[in-house]
């Protein structure tokens, strides 16, 4: 969870938890906490940062997942509604999304949820002593549409098996959208 983020991991949950307090009055980031309801437990966070009203363009980031979250229908849902509130809660024109180039995992994510690349910063932060190339991806607003019609396709309980598995991708499910 914590290799590539800049902060963490933590010695002890006291730690943790004295960090996380001080997320709450974060307005850049701006940080939510994500809760499995099912279990009544924290399953994560992420934010919303580099939040520019005038030009309309925010990104989405600080995402960790607990690992009984990671790589489940509920995660996806997740991104989904926080890239929905953003484009049409909120009207911005442009989400982004950025990871150390060298994340492997976040680079694959950022385009599984429909966000394109745009390239690579180098030497662009100094995170935990270390050099960090940046990978930047966004959606823009005309590329909205296709990918909510993507996710949501993705999200009907039809595009899922009887054990949960899901039928078609949904990276494949917004190039298809994107294609119409």
């Amino acid at each position: 969870i914590w290799e590539y983020l800049p902060y963490g991991p933590f010695a002890d949950s006291e730690s943790f938890s004295d960090w996380f307090a001080g997320c709450t009055g974060s307005a850049d980031p701006l940080f939510f906490t994500l809760r499995d309801l099912e279990h009544d437990r924290v399953a994560g966070m992420m934010s919303y940062l580099s939040i520019v009203p005038a030009n309309r363009s925010i990104e989405i980031g600080h995402i960790w997942f607990a690992p009984f979250l990671q790589k489940t229908r509920a995660a996806t849902e997740a991104i989904f509604l926080s890239l929905r509130h953003a484009f049409d809660d909120l009207g911005y024109r442009r989400m982004e999304w950025k990871c150390n180039a060298m994340n492997k995992g976040s680079r694959a994510a950022a385009l599984r949820f429909g966000f394109r690349h745009e390239g690579i910063f180098y030497r662009n932060v100094i995170t935990k002593g270390r050099n960090r190339d940046t990978a930047w991806y966004s959606i823009i607003d005309e590329e909205w549409p296709a990918v909510r019609a993507g996710f949501e396709a993705w999200l009907e309980p039809a595009n899922f098996d009887a054990n949960g598995n899901q039928k078609a991708g949904l990276g494949g499910l917004i190039e298809r959208e994107r294609n119409l």
